[in-house]
């Protein structure tokens, strides 16, 4: 049986060996997963407005032996939100809701909560309601127990506090995504999965796609999630049936189509693009990095909006990097394994460091005990330490500059896949001192 599936579209002929040399380099990457009994993944990028690779690793089924292609289902968890967000943003700019509207205008259950939570607190994460999964296990629910809509919806509506007054931080809550199903099911007078198959998945022809309401509902070539053990692997089941926050059942081609869709506006033209791609703004004037259902953050000095998900062995990650109009979804079905992390060293391939955003940050030595911190100072490189500036970087070449400072006569940057992860600073009696970049 063929087991990988390389999708290569509109490209010439004569341009084959570019596509091979992609795979070869994605099937290194992805060789730790395409093993025999291994869980395995999926991949798609998009180049434009076509599906440029696609590809599968692994096993999805280890007890039927089954591999993974682009064509296999998985859950996507916390991914969902980007589609439940912009099923939002459809109905406000149609005129169906607004975005100001009191959650209680359609849900009066929350109404023993106070101060008044938006429809925007949910879809920014500005409510202040406490997370529906701290909740469910501190009320003794367990993931692998039976858990519905309604278990989660009750114990929303049985809160009398919040984390903090709406619109005044950002505070990731699953609660606000599933009061938002919630909303448009009650708008629509759908079910959460009718509406989004009509009015997102059908239009954009993502047919292995569709939010699973009910534990029983039947889902064809679904990859089961699993977690690494002492003897090997255990499979995680997902008893979890709400939506909005998560449910999402699908595929990277189907991601694929999305990304695109997302370029290109195909779903209630530009205006409901634009407001899906705003960042929230709390009530103290931060912009968030955060839109409907989107993170917005950096990558070797480029922008990338995105979202990840995890939940029982299922990862996932989505995303563009709108500056080299490229989009990639990676999707798993081991608990270890970062989507988020494999999508960026695919990303490396596309996109070459030139900014020097990707030095920035602080780094640190253990042979001296000392940590220097790099910033960008109207397009200057500046160290400091806690006492104060240290030195001025100018480029001497692609990954190393020089100083103003006798001391730190040099400084050649270090990275792997993932970006800088350190340098050497020498000076003209000692050389190669390390400096490790920290995470921040």
């Amino acid at each position: 049986m063929l087991r990988n599936i390389f999708i290569l579209f509109t490209l010439p002929l004569a341009c084959s060996a570019l596509g091979q040399t992609l795979e070869a380099k994605l099937d290194s990457l992805f060789s730790a997963v395409d093993q025999p009994n291994v869980p395995g993944a999926a991949i798609v990028i998009t180049r434009g407005n076509t599906i440029h690779f696609s590809k599968g690793y692994g096993i999805a089924d280890l007890e039927h032996n089954v591999p993974v292609t682009d064509s296999t289902v998985f859950m996507v968890a916390s991914v969902s939100k980007q589609f439940t967000a912009y099923a939002i943003a459809l109905l406000a700019t149609h005129g169906e809701i607004s975005l100001q509207d009191p959650v209680t205008d359609y849900i009066p259950e929350l109404n023993s909560v106070s101060p008044s939570i938006t429809i925007q607190h949910l879809v920014y994460h500005t409510s202040g309601l406490r997370d529906e999964f701290t909740l469910l296990a501190l009320a003794g629910y367990r993931m692998d127990d039976q858990i519905t809509k309604e278990d989660i919806l009750r114990l929303i509506y049985r809160q009398r506090e919040l984390n903090f007054n709406p619109g005044t931080r950002y505070l990731y809550s699953n609660s606000g995504y599933t009061l938002l199903a919630e909303i448009i099911e009650r708008v629509s007078g759908q079910s959460f999965a009718d509406w989004t198959h009509e009015n997102l998945f059908q239009p954009l022809g993502m047919m292995d796609s569709h939010f699973r309401s009910t534990t029983e509902q039947i889902t064809p070539n679904v990859a089961s999630g699993y977690i690494t053990t002492s003897d090997g692997y255990r499979a995680q089941r997902v008893n979890y049936s709400s939506v909005g926050a998560s449910g999402l059942y699908t595929t990277t081609l189907d991601l694929g189509r999305w990304l695109i869709a997302l370029r290109n506006s195909e779903l209630g033209g530009s205006q409901t693009q634009e407001l899906a791609h705003t960042r929230g703004i709390t009530s103290h004037g931060d912009t968030l990095n955060y839109a409907f259902g989107l993170s917005y953050g950096r990558f070797r000095g480029t922008e990338f909006i995105g979202h990840s998900g995890s939940h029982r062995g299922y990862r996932a990650w989505a995303g563009r990097f709108p500056d080299h109009d490229l989009g990639i979804a990676v999707l798993g079905n081991l608990e270890e394994f970062d989507p988020h992390q494999m999508a960026q060293k695919v990303a490396s391939l596309f996109i070459e460091e030139k900014s020097l955003y990707a030095y920035e940050g602080i780094y640190h030595s253990r042979e001296l005990d000392n940590t220097i911190y790099i910033s960008l100072e109207s397009d200057t490189l500046r160290a400091s330490s806690q006492r104060g500036k240290l030195a001025t970087l100018s480029r001497t070449g692609r990954d190393s500059f020089r100083s103003d400072t006798w001391y730190l006569s040099s400084f050649d940057f270090k990275r792997d896949t993932t970006g800088v992860i350190g340098f050497h600073t020498s000076s003209g009696r000692s050389h190669d001192i390390w400096f490790e970049k920290k995470d921040q």
